[in-house]
């Protein structure tokens, strides 16, 4: 099992592995703050595996497995006693809808940034997920093509981490 993920430069790397990435639109920052776009610089583990079960059998890998469903949400607002977790639909707060049409979230891996507990404000949301075909920027996550996050979560497992470096 893997044991350390970097994220640096625009690429993702593993042993064996580099490939690139997308990360927020705000870019790299050591103090995330909701809404902000950015990606938070740091260690985090990777937490579980969600995937969307109409578009692909669930992957192969050592973390938990859950298939996500269309009334599957996460809050993203820090008035919400769920802040920073997953949420039903519908949902009285603000949140992000899961399931989603354009596939980028197709493989979802939650990373443990903000969530031990999550303190309101401080960003939530932080995701490894599914990258556009022009790798444009996220709201704040990590995106690589779904056939390499597929090949990576084949190699991790639950004391696996993800080291996301600002390069400085």
């Amino acid at each position: 099992m893997i044991e350390r993920i970097l994220v640096s430069g625009g690429y993702l790397t593993w042993p064996g592995s580099r490939v690139q990435a997308a990360t927020g639109k705000g870019g790299l920052v050591w103090a995330k703050r909701e809404g902000d776009g950015a990606t938070p610089v740091g260690t985090y583990r990777l937490r579980y595996l969600l995937y969307r079960p109409d578009r692909l059998p669930a992957p192969r890998t050592g973390l938990s497995v859950a298939a996500i469903h269309p009334s599957d949400g996460w809050s993203d607002d820090p008035r919400d006693m769920l802040y920073n977790q997953s949420v039903p639909l519908p949902h009285p707060y603000s949140h992000e809808r899961l399931w989603r049409e354009d596939g980028l979230y197709d493989v979802i891996v939650p990373l443990g940034y903000n969530d031990d507990p999550p303190v309101p404000g401080l960003g939530s949301a932080i995701f490894l997920h599914c990258a556009r075909d022009d790798y444009g920027p996220t709201e704040g996550c990590v995106a690589i093509d779904r056939a390499d996050l597929l090949r990576l979560v084949a190699e991790c497992g639950p004391d696996t981490v993800m080291e996301i470096s600002s390069g400085v």
